[in-house]
């Protein structure tokens, strides 16, 4: 199984850019997320407040050549990475800008190994969604991801219909963050519930719900299960903490509707830590690269 070539479909900008992520860490939202999370390793390694950034840098290779020599050595054939069109619900402001430019040049270098996608922002409504079409029909982006909690934004918004409408006419997969967000931002709209009715308003689009849709899990299961258009991700949290409900879900009728994604937090131990669930071999495949082949209609063999 450690040969399987896997597909990683949620990586971050992060991971090639540590200048992108210094300015994220910095924000409002993050350092809040710093100070429950990652307080304890930035104690023990006696970083000052000026270089916490690094106790999460230190998961990243940091450029495209070191990205694509870790892939190599663990086994990785693609990674996706997006535009991360976050945003500040603190401070009213974007988080994070990724243009086109940057994104043509990353997959540029990556040789065809990044699959890039784009990012929406409901509060900007024509513009993002100009840009997310430039982006599809002349820079390659093969998906989006859409963060609408950082928005205060709910799943079922009507400002989230625009973006919905958009991938189902450009024929791409919506990415979408569900469940409860790290960051000190209203999540209530975002439970994997909320899905229900846009999965049937849109039903030729593929949904792909991120992040597990914790602590709604029973939710963000029963949606991929129901709906023929809806799919989940597993990254954002390390496989030996997924909830057994989970693990079940991808070794019986999930099988098909799961995915395998890092979140740049260390494709070895990802990978490593995937394998080692109690998963028959056949379903393991599925998640780690054959339904992201079928989802994205990715040009590889199964």
């Amino acid at each position: 199984m450690e040969d399987i070539k896997a597909i990683d479909i949620q990586n971050r900008i992060f991971s090639v850019d540590i200048e992108k992520h210094k300015k994220f860490w910095y924000g409002y939202e993050m350092q809040k997320v710093a100070q429950a999370v990652w307080k304890g390793p930035i104690v023990k390694k006696g970083l000052s407040h000026h270089d916490s950034w690094k106790v999460m840098a230190e998961l990243w290779p940091g450029n495209v050549p070191k990205l694509l020599k870790e892939m190599d050595e663990v086994g990785i054939e693609l990674v996706f990475i997006d535009q991360f069109m976050t945003y500040s619900w603190h401070d009213k402001k974007r988080d994070v800008i990724v243009t086109l430019d940057e994104m043509d040049k990353i997959v540029a270098d990556s040789h065809g190994k990044i699959i890039p996608g784009g990012g929406y922002n409901p509060l900007d409504i024509s513009p993002s969604l100009a840009e997310l079409e430039e982006g599809v029909r002349n820079h390659g982006f093969k998906y989006m991801w859409y963060h609408p909690a950082a928005y205060g934004v709910g799943l079922d918004d009507r400002r989230s219909y625009p973006l919905y409408a958009k991938c189902q006419e450009l024929g791409i997969p919506v990415t979408v963050q569900v469940g409860h967000a790290g960051e000190p931002v209203p999540c209530e709209r975002t439970r994997p519930y909320y899905i229900d009715i846009v999965a049937l308003d849109f039903p030729e689009l593929k949904i792909v719900l991120t992040h597990t849709g914790y602590p709604w899990i029973d939710e963000w299961i029963s949606l991929c299960w129901k709906h023929p258009n809806v799919y989940g991700c597993i990254n954002a949290y390390y496989p030996k903490d997924l909830n057994p409900a989970i693990v079940k879900f991808m070794d019986g009728p999930g099988r098909d509707k799961v995915m395998w994604g890092t979140n740049s937090w260390g494709l070895k131990r990802f990978k490593t830590e995937f394998l080692e669930l109690p998963i028959r071999d056949k379903c393991k495949k599925k998640v780690l690269r054959d339904n992201a082949i079928n989802v994205f209609e990715l040009n590889l063999t199964p």
